[in-house]
């Protein structure tokens, strides 16, 4: 191992403190001393940080014992002194000297911090899966990552030395070179191959200057495979997507039901007691009762109250839609099935599903939902696979089932199956009481909604809303005291203004003849209602309806709703 070059340094200004931090990181120098005559000098303070010894006499400077004293003054009275003062066997480097060695160190640290981003830079060019090339200003191709070799089959021996202006004439190299313009999604083929590529090229520039040129390009068929990765990746988050929107929690508990007469207390009690069981629920009353909204409570109070609660309404999926909404198909099982999809009954799995307007199933379904509550399993549509469920069953309707099941239109196990609870719902007209508390919570929260502080109605306005007879009953209810508040200036709700919403009904009992002028949301209420007189409530009624109405059962279904 050789041994260290024993330096000492005098003149701790700029130029030494300079030399001293150069020398200091060199392995095989040792700093014996550092002299100035201020103690204060750059070089002596940081010579005492660093431990080395520093004087401020030139005497006790030369009686170290050094191979080389560097001096850094430039004072020819100081170099003449240690020419007297120093050993014979010591050197002595002047400034001019010294400095030059400072500057070959520091290049050469340069040199080799280059080297060390060199090869940083090809351990990042080799790594990245796109193929790049590059080329000087004359055309030839100075260097080309694994990548290109990959893609194009060409080797890098083969590629290097050879001119891009020939190899490759039209491609994005070629042009950026020519034009010293960045080339942006060039589709061409590499040349000396028939690899389809799209490119990126743009000009190196160097003391501003074009120096050079790279390209970066990828094979169509990597993008292609990409596309079709993201599409596959699309594919699966809109599936997903559609099936969180499907699933969903109960909206309603036991507190949001308002009511005090003694049949509807009596019904609020009833469903208490059946959320705290797994019975299966039939709810019965007139549209517009509350139906969806005690059985949103029940599921709230019941242990399932953390699972989903999904809804179906019966009357509103086509019916050749119905067994796939409600089970389920698989991938190719009819036209149209380009997926596997999940139906309600497999979202609501250890939850509860709502089966809304019951009583407009067809017969077939009634047998596949009878197995179902039976056995708790079923087959997808086109599928062989039996799929397990653990689902509470909640059903509603309008209609008279037992009348059904007589006339042959409503299977009688799947009636008694449903009604293992029954709640009855009173239309609003047999408890007129609780209307005045309904009004109230209505306007507290639509004050939330429309930013309005009505503080409630006046006597006269109360006294029309307990003398109507609500045919839509709460449902109906709540859509005239919306309009109402939509239209209120006030913090009071008058007669005036409800006398205007609801008079087609006093119409009605009055029988005032079409022929009359009337409103024309007034008429297409009374055609509504007519049209359903006579052609009734049933699926088939509804759909002669909107038939002769001319417009879609959607939107009958939609207008029925604000009746």
């Amino acid at each position: 191992m050789s041994q260290k070059v024993r330096v000492g340094i005098i003149g701790a200004g700029r130029g030494g403190t300079s030399i001293y931090k150069t020398l200091k990181g060199i392995e095989h120098v040792e700093i014996v001393m550092v002299c100035d005559i201020s103690d204060e000098a750059p070089g002596i303070v940081i010579a005492h940080r660093d431990e080395i010894q520093t004087s401020s006499s030139i005497e006790e400077f030369c009686q170290q014992k050094m191979q080389l004293i560097i001096e850094a003054t430039g004072l020819s009275e100081v170099q003449q002194r240690i020419e007297k003062l120093k050993s014979c066997d010591t050197s002595v480097m002047e400034a001019e000297g010294a400095n030059l060695m400072m500057h070959i160190i520091e290049e050469k640290e340069k040199l080799s911090e280059i080297k060390r981003l060199q090869g940083k830079l090809d351990a990042i060019l080799n790594s990245v899966q796109e193929a790049i090339e590059v080329a000087g200003t004359d055309g030839i191709i100075r260097y080309v990552n694994p990548a290109f070799s990959r893609v194009s089959g060409i080797s890098a021996q083969q590629r290097i030395g050879q001119n891009i202006f020939e190899v490759s004439s039209d491609g994005a190299l070629a042009r950026t070179l020519r034009t010293h313009e960045p080339i942006f999604a060039h589709r061409a083929k590499v040349g000396g191959c028939n690899v389809e590529v799209v490119s990126n090229a743009s000009p190196i520039i160097v003391d501003g200057k074009i120096d050079a040129g790279v390209v970066v390009f990828q094979p169509l068929t990597d993008i292609y495979k990409t596309m079709e990765q993201l599409q596959a990746s699309n594919q699966v988050i809109t599936e997903l997507q559609s099936r969180i929107n499907q699933i969903s929690t109960s909206s309603f508990t036991f507190d949001d039901i308002l009511g005090s007469h003694p049949n509807f207390v009596h019904s609020i009690n009833l469903a208490r007691k059946a959320a705290k069981n797994n019975s299966t629920v039939l709810i019965l009353g007139e549209s517009g009762t509350g139906k969806e909204l005690f059985a949103h409570a029940i599921h709230s109070a019941s242990s399932r109250r953390d699972k989903p609660f999904i809804k179906v309404n019966c009357a509103a999926i086509p019916e050749t839609l119905l067994e796939s909404e409600f089970f389920g198909h698989e991938k190719g099982a009819f036209t149209g099935a380009i997926k596997t999809k999940m139906g309600r009954m497999e979202l609501a799995n250890c939850g509860t599903i709502f089966l809304d307007e019951i009583g407009d199933m067809n017969p077939y379904l009634q047998s596949k939902l009878l197995r179902v509550i039976q056995d708790m399993e079923f087959e997808r549509v086109g599928g062989t696979q039996t799929i397990k469920v653990d689902v509470r069953v909640i059903a509603a309707t309008n209609r008279d089932l037992r009348e059904m099941v007589k006339q042959g239109n409503f299977r009688e196990d799947l009636f008694y199956r449903l009604n293992v609870v029954e709640l009855r719902l009173p239309p609003l007209r047999q408890h007129k009481e609780d209307i005045p508390a309904y009004a109230r919570s209505y306007i507290t929260k639509l004050n939330r909604k429309f930013g309005k502080q009505v503080v409630g109605m006046n006597t006269q306005a109360e006294q029309l809303l307990l003398s109507y007879d609500w045919p839509g009953n709460v449902r109906e209810l709540q859509n005239v005291i919306e309009r109402a508040m939509v239209s209120v200036e006030e913090d009071i709700i008058t007669l005036k203004q409800l006398m205007s919403l609801i008079e087609i009904n006093v119409g009605d009992r009055s029988e005032k003849k079409i022929g009359e002028l009337m409103a024309l949301d007034v008429l297409e209420k009374k055609m509504i209602r007519l049209a359903l007189q006579r052609f009734g409530d049933s699926v088939e009624g509804k759909k002669k309806a909107a038939q002769t109405l001319n417009i879609s059962l959607a939107t009958l279904y939609n207008k029925i709703k604000i009746l």
